[in-house]
């Protein structure tokens, strides 16, 4: 008898500590979809800026305004598509942690 209640109440506190950790990770998990989110909104909005910078530039007709502007309008798509990859990974590592999470109650 005193073994079962051992290894019952053993087993209670394991799934009672791995609750929180994987809640944890969840929770992790979802402030950086948060942020990448956050990123994504920020890059748009750079990149409507550097569109309208451009325009502006071509109108000017200065070469080296327009190359400028050029160059940071391809920076800003790359930083786009640098946080539209972590936002995937993001996702990706929450459904995981998700479906861990489920399993191991």
């Amino acid at each position: 008898m005193k073994t079962w209640t051992t290894a019952l109440l053993g087993g209670a506190v394991m799934v009672a500590l791995a609750a929180p950790a994987g809640a944890q990770e969840i929770r992790q998990d979802v402030k950086e979809l948060r942020q990448d989110r956050r990123d994504i909104r920020n890059d748009r909005r750079d990149i409507r800026e550097d569109r309208k910078e451009l325009k502006d530039a071509v109108k000017s007709g200065d070469k080296d305004e327009i190359k400028d502007a050029r160059k940071d309008l391809r920076a800003d798509r790359k930083d786009l598509r640098a946080d539209r990859r972590d936002r995937r990974q993001d996702r990706r590592e929450l459904k995981r942690d998700i479906k861990d999470h489920k399993q191991a109650q």
